[in-house]
């Protein structure tokens, strides 16, 4: 498994496995969530993506229970987490509304309580989850180095940032901004075009993507889908891979170095997330799933 620098001390795997549905699953016991990063350890995935809110802010508890089971696991893993949503469910039910908060106070206690939930004394890497129309960079981003240099964080970045959004952030910052997480696929493909992607590669900064299988809507019955089904088998077939190897490959072949994020609670598919790094796909392959996706041939 390929490794991607994102800052001088921190590196992840090229592929990330996701655990927004974590507590969905039927079985969230220890043991079965530390088979779950056992069984992407066997393939170099060793980044694990988490958010406070994901399960409704118990997700990062349910991956703690497994490290406190078992001692070492936690050592063996890259733990990313996010903060900046509170949402009326859960520690937050009374909340009037859901809203976004970036102030230090809310940033330092969302660190504080994944770091007690993760059974950690430290995060990997820390991204802001959405854009804050209330945020005062010079409060966020000072919050943000603080957590660093107090090593309770290793590395700070964003999710779902415009560019303007992170050159504001990034203006009021010590520590360098290492990624922006943010929806990619073969149906959401905005990022290619609008400037999103092109503003990382300026930068030389690495991006995550979220729903990179576009929620499993890519084998659905929508418009898109149909198109793609019939090109995705024909290159999973060649390649010996199943369709969702492909549509992963199709972001690994993009130079902008993208990390996936790949959440499943099937042990199965888990087993078989690093099939996609098998995969090869030409330049005109590339535009070939892109041109079935859009349902037109590039301008």
């Amino acid at each position: 498994m390929d490794r991607i620098n994102l800052t001088d001390d921190l590196t992840l795997s090229r592929l990330v496995y996701g655990m927004w549905r974590l507590g969905d699953d039927a079985d969230t016991s220890p043991a079965h969530v530390q088979a779950k990063v056992e069984a992407c350890l066997a393939q170099g995935i060793s980044t694990m993506d988490q958010a406070d809110i994901y399960g409704g802010y118990e997700a990062e508890a349910i991956l703690g229970a497994a490290f406190r089971a078992a001692p070492g696991l936690r050592d063996k893993v890259e733990l990313v987490t996010k903060c900046d949503i509170v949402a009326p469910v859960g520690k937050y039910a009374s909340a009037r509304v859901k809203h976004y908060d970036t102030s230090a106070r809310h940033i330092r206690a969302s660190v504080e309580a994944s770091l007690t939930h993760m059974a950690t004394d430290h995060i990997d890497l820390l991204l802001i989850h959405r854009p804050d129309p209330m945020m005062d960079p010079h409060e966020t981003g000072a919050a943000l180095d603080a957590l660093v240099t107090e090593g309770k964080v290793r590395a700070v970045g964003v999710s779902n940032f415009r560019p303007w959004d992170w050159d504001l952030l990034q203006s009021a910052m010590a520590t360098q901004l290492c990624t922006n997480q943010i929806e990619m696929s073969l149906i959401a493909r905005d990022s290619f075009t609008n400037g999103d992607l092109a503003h990382l590669q300026r930068l030389g900064v690495p991006p995550m993507a979220w729903s990179p299988l576009a929620g499993g809507g890519l084998f659905g019955e929508g418009d898109a889908a149909m198109r793609l089904r019939p090109h995705l088998e024909h290159h999973a077939t060649a390649q010996g891979v199943g369709t969702d190897a492909v549509a992963i490959a199709w972001l690994l072949a993009h130079p902008a170095r993208i990390l996936p994020v790949l959440g499943t609670n099937s042990l199965e598919r888990i087993a078989r997330i690093a099939d996609a790094t098998r995969v090869m796909l030409s330049r005109e392959d590339w535009f070939e799933l892109w041109t079935a996706a859009a349902g037109q041939e590039v301008p």
